[in-house]
């Protein structure tokens, strides 16, 4: 299916955001997530479905100030 991943079109066979995550070789890594705008927690992930379309942001935290 193909989903919006951080602004790009992605096609994934994932069916949850934790397995786009591994897909994409981010499943260890510390990140945040949203799907369709709305934050989704690390141990929500593996429950959170996928649709064809959804707009995945996957953000890794930065330092500064």
């Amino acid at each position: 299916m193909r989903v919006i991943l951080n602004g790009d079109p992605h096609e994934t066979a994932a069916a949850a955001l934790d397995a786009l995550l591994a897909e994409i070789d981010l499943a260890d890594a510390v990140v945040a997530t949203a799907v369709n705008g709305e934050f989704v927690a690390a141990e929500e992930r593996p429950q959170t479905t996928l649709q064809p379309g959804d707009q995945i942001e996957v953000l890794a935290p930065m330092q500064g100030g």
